[in-house]
């Protein structure tokens, strides 16, 4: 009996050792190019790209136009391993801040980061978000990355 399980047991210890080695838990990387182009043709609001530096990965990207407005959602690793996304909307800020945060998202006031006036937020799931809200738009950073790192991200759309 103990040589029948060593026979089904070495093949399923090579195989999960070989789909490790070979990268089968890195997160998919994708090209958000056609997220950016889509919603730059619908013209539904300036459309902002950031600039992240290397070891950022882009690993979801979508474009939808809905009855409220239109969102851009694109998802990131960060050089750390914490997750962040991006999200750009036409939508009332009230509603798609309640949407993105959840009814209980916590205002902890100006974000001090240069340029703009972003505000930070703590979110009902404990994310952290940073949001600029514009005339024409909303901008989200939010994950659970570290601050700096959601800060670089922030910072860096153009």
């Amino acid at each position: 009996m103990a040589l029948s399980l060593l026979v089904l047991l070495v093949p399923i210890v090579v195989l999960l050792g070989m789909y490790r080695f070979l990268g089968g838990e890195s997160p998919t990387v994708v090209d958000p190019s056609t997220a950016y182009a889509d919603a730059r043709a619908a013209r539904a609001f300036p459309v902002a790209e950031p600039a992240v530096p290397a070891g950022w990965q882009p690993v979801s990207s979508a474009f939808r136009r809905g009855d409220a407005g239109s969102v851009l959602r694109v998802g990131f690793r960060s050089p750390s391993g914490g997750t962040a996304q991006l999200v750009e909307s036409n939508v009332s800020a009230g509603a798609l801040l309640t949407a993105e945060l959840g009814a209980g998202a916590r205002d902890e006031g100006p974000a001090g980061l240069v340029g703009q006036e972003w505000r930070r937020y703590t979110a009902t799931q404990g994310d952290r978000a940073y949001v600029l809200s514009q005339q024409d738009r909303t901008v989200i950073v939010m994950g659970r990355a570290a601050d700096a790192e959601l800060t670089q991200l922030a910072t860096s759309l153009r």
